[in-house]
């Protein structure tokens, strides 16, 4: 069908509220005489749950939402209708009525012939999508960070239902096509190289950080929107991109900083995307004036990307005579300065170190103001981290071994050793697994393909033995 608008969208919902009336599409405690009453009605409510979410509903939010939705209403029955219907207190645990309906009819092939191919779902979703982003570009000041958040929250929301009820398709896979994409975004790409879309897809699928997502989608939803509203003229207030990263090793803060180099790069903040990591060591020299020279190398290596500095606390530790650390702080904030539109840094170690460093330079706590902090893998996660490194190179793991790594990482996690390094434990552990598995593999004349495969418990037991 080709990428289509807003209004394309609700049009193709309003025939599918009519094809499943018309294909009694209902669960058994509900059959209304029409659908689209009530998708429009809970729209509606979506909208003002997005423009209420800073506290107010202004006449352009109002506008937009007579013009986008073709309805006649007046900022004061907006108003009412956030009171009398909870908004957004209660907002956040529905799930749109006909969203539910749509899910069934995809999941229990409902319609046939569909012309929709079972997306259904996915056309409502997308429709949600759009309607919020157009709504977030016509507030009269800048777009706030509660109404990002409010639509992060709410969207998140939205596309978890479908991923659980598996009816959420992505990419190449979506019958209808939606560019969420700034001009910036939709700049021809180099073969192979994943839009904004896609990577923000990958970043969603990761294990876990569900905080982390909420965070940093949060903030691409605000930059997103303000690219938006600058194509259209309109004014934006400064948003920090500098981030504090916290958390345990292994929790994924350089693999998060890496997707969002290149999500930046799409939205049109940074020319290049790339990501320099460096820590001490690759700052810090013997000599004055040496490390002021070497941060000034890796500011230009990192100039149109993201400069991500691992245990940053270490430059402020030893203030004492001949350290250079301070040296390396002092030239690096400058560098901030002079590259604003330039560099984004993001300082990352663990929370309460990260908080003496802010606190040791007033300089430090003014450049840095956004803080997303990486909570330790639960058992589960780490366990279905493994699963994953396990399918990308192909090998699998027996229930035994399964259930003995399963009661090992429990009580890893009960002692949490001070070398705790979540998945990097977990990748450790399995390229362990993977070496006793071939030790063991060797001894046979023809191993077949599924022994090949199969990661055994006398494989897990000797690779948790050695990693005690």
């Amino acid at each position: 069908m080709g990428e289509v608008d807003f209004k394309n969208l609700l049009n193709m919902c309003d025939d599918i509220c009519d094809l499943m009336t018309n294909a009694n599409v209902w669960d058994a405690g509900f059959r209304p005489h029409s659908l689209k009453p009530a998708m429009h009605y809970d729209m509606l409510k979506f909208c003002v749950y997005l423009a209420s979410a800073d506290g107010f509903i202004n006449e352009r939010e109002v506008a937009k939402i007579q013009k986008e939705l073709g309805i006649r209403t007046v900022q004061p029955n907006l108003v009412l209708l956030k009171k009398s219907e909870r908004i957004p207190e209660a907002f956040m645990n529905e799930i749109p009525l006909v969203l539910q309906f749509a899910v069934l009819a995809d999941k229990e092939h409902r319609i046939r012939p569909d012309l929709y191919k079972d997306q259904k779902a996915q056309i409502l979703f997308d429709t949600y999508r759009a309607l919020g982003c157009s709504l977030l570009t016509v507030t009269s000041g800048a777009p706030t960070e509660p109404m990002a958040i409010a639509y992060t929250e709410y969207i998140a929301y939205l596309r978890n239902y479908l991923k659980e009820n598996e009816v959420f398709y992505k990419g190449d896979e979506r019958l209808v096509k939606v560019n969420f994409d700034t001009e910036d975004g939709k700049k021809e790409r180099a073969e192979g190289e994943t839009t904004l879309e896609e990577k923000l897809e990958d970043f969603n699928n990761m294990v876990g950080l569900y905080a982390v997502k909420k965070e940093v989608n949060s903030l691409v939803n605000l930059l997103r929107i303000q690219k938006l509203r600058e194509k259209n003229g309109m004014r934006n207030t400064i948003v920090s991109k500098h981030m504090v990263f916290t958390g345990n090793p292994g929790t994924g803060k350089t693999t998060v900083a890496r997707i969002l180099a290149g999500i930046y790069k799409d939205l049109g903040v940074l020319s290049k995307g790339h990501l320099v990591e460096v820590d001490r060591s690759g700052l810090v020299r013997g000599y004055l004036g040496q490390t002021a020279t070497r941060v000034q190398e890796v500011v230009e290596e990192a100039m149109g990307g993201i400069l991500f500095i691992d245990e940053a606390y270490t430059l402020t530790v030893n203030k004492g005579e001949g350290d250079y650390g301070q040296e390396a702080v002092d030239t690096l904030l400058k560098a901030m300065e002079d590259h604003r539109d330039e560099l984004i840094v993001i300082v990352a170690g663990y929370p309460d170190l990260m908080k003496e460093f802010l606190g040791s330079n007033p300089g430090l706590q003014s450049r840095f103001n956004k803080f997303i902090y990486f909570e330790d893998y639960s058992v589960q996660e780490q366990m279905q981290i493994m699963l994953r490194m396990c399918q990308e190179q192909d090998y699998r793991i027996s229930a035994a071994a399964g259930n003995f790594l399963m009661a090992s990482l429990f009580r890893r996690m009960e002692k949490k050793p001070a070398n705790f390094a979540n998945a990097r434990d977990i990748r450790n552990l399995l390229e362990t697994m993977i070496s006793y598995q071939a030790t063991r593999l060797i001894e046979l004349t023809s191993p077949t393909k599924e022994q090949l495969q199969m990661i055994e418990e006398e494989d897990a037991r000797r690779a948790v033995l050695e990693m005690a």
